[in-house]
């Protein structure tokens, strides 16, 4: 049996290595592009519900500073920066400034920590901490308007619970106008606002709590760490995370404070409970100096804006490395 043999026939071109299609180039362009028109096509409701109800309002509110305005027809009577001028000569501005400086104290120095405390506390094997959880939280999940009006009858001069309690054990002397006393107001404010907030700050911090491996603690524990020991080294600097968000929340809430202050005092007794929030609704729909709101308005935002970026840039640079993604075409 004899084997023929047959010459290669393929010419140059067929015996030469393959090259990728022609058309990779371009499909892989196409497909990108379809991939960014889709994310977009996802974005637009969202970037055009945004635009229309918060870009236009803060573009409008800053022109709108600008001018002598009632709040009827447009504004036409310009006069320049005097509403700013106006701002930051006026008493009860100022005053609101620094109202709001004491509020942020106060928070980080006594609502947070005592938040804290108490997640640190029911995060232990106790029994009913789900019940306590929930009674906890539960004043979170009220309303400001229905918080306002409950602490309204409760310190109720005379005839308020608050006074009832007080003068059953004696203490009697403790008792009084609780919001119409100005040297009194922002105290009992402070108390509302703890008794409303600090549920959820505690909450955030259950959630943070749970998320460190107790095998970290266990380890501590083994080499003779006490409880202080343990919760300073090791839970505290994992919590961290949790306790900058936690501070950032706070003290925007506080800047921005309005509902339970105007159901409680309306910024009463004579603006010793005011805050910005409530200062911008009063010209603004009590007074119908709409010029002058939008100013205290642009304020209050310009001042929550350096706040946040400043946070974000100093505080939170850390957390938020790594947190973003890009999007790419599928090149595969």
């Amino acid at each position: 049996m004899t084997s023929t043999f047959l010459p290669d026939k393929r010419t140059a071109s067929d015996r030469a290595p393959s090259s990728p299609a022609r058309g990779a180039g371009p499909g892989r362009a196409r497909r990108r592009a379809l991939n960014w028109l889709t994310a977009l096509g996802f974005q637009v409701p969202a970037l055009a519900l945004f635009g229309v109800l918060v870009l236009l309002p803060i573009l409008f509110a800053l022109y709108a500073a600008f001018f002598r305005w009632g709040g009827f027809g447009m504004p036409s009577d310009y006069i320049g920066a005097d509403n700013f001028t106006r701002l930051f000569k006026d008493p009860v501005f100022l005053g609101d400034l620094w109202r709001c400086l004491v509020l942020v104290v106060l928070s980080l120095a006594l609502q947070l920590p005592f938040a804290l405390a108490m997640a640190v506390l029911l995060n232990q094997k106790l029994r009913g901490r789900a019940f306590y959880r929930m009674l906890f939280f539960g004043p979170y999940v009220l309303s400001e308007a229905i918080t306002g009006v409950l602490f309204s009858m409760i310190f109720a001069p005379d005839d308020g619970l608050a006074d009832h309690v007080l003068g059953s054990v004696g203490l009697d002397g403790l008792g009084g106008e609780w919001f119409a006393d100005p040297s009194m107001v922002m105290a009992t404010l402070f108390l509302v606002m703890t008794w409303k907030y600090f549920g959820f700050h505690m909450m955030l911090y259950l959630a943070g709590l749970q998320s460190i491996p107790r095998e970290l603690t266990e380890a501590a524990l083994i080499d003779g760490a006490n409880a202080w020991q343990r919760f300073r080294s090791v839970t505290l600097p994992l919590l961290a995370p949790t306790l900058r968000i936690s501070v950032f929340l706070s003290v925007i809430g506080a800047i921005q404070l309005f509902d339970l202050v105007w159901v409680t005092t309306a910024g009463g007794p004579d603006h010793h409970s005011e805050t910005m929030a409530v200062t911008m609704f009063q010209y603004g729909f009590k007074r119908y100096q709409v010029g002058y709101a939008s100013a205290v308005s642009v304020v209050m935002f310009g001042i929550s804006l350096v706040f946040a970026l400043a946070y974000q840039r100093f505080v939170l640079r850390r957390d938020l490395q790594g947190a973003t993604t890009t999007m790419r075409g599928d090149g595969a």
